[in-house]
């Protein structure tokens, strides 16, 4: 997998981003290294069989690119409009 260039549309997001994706990750039960959370997309590419290596990749099928990608970004989707709907309720109480 090509490391992207990510640019956040907040300044400084970019270290809250990671934070949270380590956080996430954690509850879904893979051991994280807050210092390089982006290290658990090789653990979830061992749970689904699909042979991730630091480095070139050139190997991987776009569906186990995006098999890997899907599990880690779902889970942050799903956790952010779980936070949402949480605000939202609390604002809806005041």
């Amino acid at each position: 997998m090509a490391r992207r260039n990510r640019k956040y549309a907040v300044p400084g997001a970019a270290q809250g981003m990671q934070s949270f994706k380590a956080e996430v990750m954690r509850r879904e039960g893979y051991p994280v290294d807050p210092n390089h959370p982006d290290d658990v997309k090789y653990e979830v590419a061992k749970e689904l069989g699909i042979p991730l290596q630091p480095g070139n990749n050139g190997n991987l099928t776009t569906e186990e690119a995006g098999h890997i990608g899907g599990r880690i970004g779902g889970s942050m989707v799903r956790e952010m409009i779980r936070l949402a709907q949480e605000q939202l309720a609390e604002k809806g109480q005041s």
